[in-house]
């Protein structure tokens, strides 16, 4: 379950920031950029921040 929303959150992400960029300001691609290295330093890792913080939200597994 965590792992699917977290899945969720990233891609909204990405979504929402590849349509700011485009509509709004070109910049916000850095914001995609950011996500894509948390998940790649994630999988590296194997430590994810929102994983912390859905954790902190009660979130189970």
């Amino acid at each position: 379950m965590k792992n699917r929303i977290v899945r969720a959150i990233a891609g909204s992400f990405i979504l929402i920031s590849l349509i700011l960029a485009i509509y709004v300001n070109i910049n916000w691609l850095w914001f995609t950029a950011f996500v894509g290295a948390n998940l790649l330093q994630s999988s590296i890792t194997k430590w994810c921040l929102m994983d912390d913080i859905l954790d902190k939200m009660g979130v189970k597994e």
